[in-house]
């Protein structure tokens, strides 16, 4: 086993054998994660999920939580839909990817019998009989990952598995480019591909475009704004969002479209959610850690990429003067 493997599970010891015995326990099991989910999210479900099925073949594993409007079914099966019926046995919850427990999809996860918190994000709340939380991975999926490695016994890493935690792991780092990434996001990947997983298939899946998001696309070049001191940014309203035939979700899906310009030090998208009377931002950086902006409108997250929201676009200004004081 490569060293860089040990270290990580020096550091989470209990946690790992908690966990691997956790899930030779139980026969039932269920696995959630974070509300409106991302790559990393989303992968690293569906990466466990399998994983679990191809080395436990008799257990019920399964994924709950709310569809993607895209990644579902492109890149990820759909979710399951169960009965609370399901839920009156008992079974063993593990959440995923998730900081605090009001962001988790399925509140269902409290009826468990046994709970396990797997996360990478700064920490905010215990809830569960594991908490194995590790900050210093790019993505929870890299933490997934090791912490299978270092289960006791002889497993295997299929392509199908490994393909739903690379998806994972090259998007919550933005393919490798973001500040998060370590020697050991780099060693995990390394691993993942030794599983024979297809990279080109798995790229093309997670980036595939229709022609209707060149549309998108078009308008955003058209009608971006840069402040004083290099912060690009985009203003998606609910009805620019009917017109370009996209969801609130998919707003900040151009957010990249910035990145790599010269004299842009930060970018973010601005997109009205009229369901929960908000606008909701996605901030990403060149450099400067963003994270401590997002705290301050009602978000969080990651040094170069993180969320937050307004209540109205009267607050946008102050936002934006908030991000160029970093720069």
């Amino acid at each position: 086993m490569k060293e860089i493997f040990k270290q990580f599970a020096e550091n989470h010891k209990s946690d790992i054998s908690r966990l691997h015995r956790a899930i030779k326990r139980y026969d039932r099991i269920a696995i959630f994660r974070h509300s409106k989910p991302d790559y990393d999210a989303l992968g690293s479900q569906m990466g466990l999920a399998t994983w679990i099925k191809d080395n436990f073949p008799n257990k019920e594993v399964r994924v709950l939580g709310d569809n993607h409007v895209t990644f579902t079914p492109r890149l990820f099966p759909p979710m399951d839909d169960l009965s609370e019926e399901w839920f009156k046995k008992p079974f063993l919850a593990i959440i995923l990817d998730t900081a605090n427990i009001n962001r988790i999809a399925d509140p269902r996860w409290k009826k468990a019998k046994f709970k396990v918190k797997m996360d990478h994000h700064p920490h905010v709340e215990n809830y569960g009989n594991v908490d194995m939380v590790n900050t210093n991975g790019a993505a929870v999926s890299e933490n997934i990952v090791n912490a299978l490695i270092n289960f006791k016994g002889k497993y295997k890493m299929t392509p199908e598995a490994a393909g739903y935690f690379y998806a994972a792991l090259a998007g919550d780092s933005g393919r490798f480019q973001y500040s998060s990434t370590t020697a050991h996001t780099f060693a995990i990947a390394g691993y993942l591909l030794e599983s024979g997983l297809n990279i080109n298939q798995v790229y093309q899946k997670m980036y595939q475009k229709q022609l209707d998001d060149l549309y998108v696309t078009a308008y955003i070049l058209n009608h971006f704004s840069v402040s004083p001191k290099g912060v690009a940014y985009y203003v998606l309203d609910a009805q620019i969002q009917k017109d370009l035939k996209i969801t609130t979700e998919r707003g900040k899906e151009n957010v990249n479209i910035f990145a790599n310009i010269d004299g842009i030090n930060a970018w973010c998208s601005i997109t009205e959610d009229p369901a929960d009377h908000c606008w909701r931002i996605s901030i990403r950086s060149k450099g400067k850690s963003i994270n401590s902006v997002a705290a301050i409108f009602e978000g969080g997250g990651h040094p170069q990429a993180s969320g937050a929201k307004i209540n109205s676009l009267d607050d946008l200004p102050r936002f934006i003067a908030e991000l160029d004081k970093l720069f």
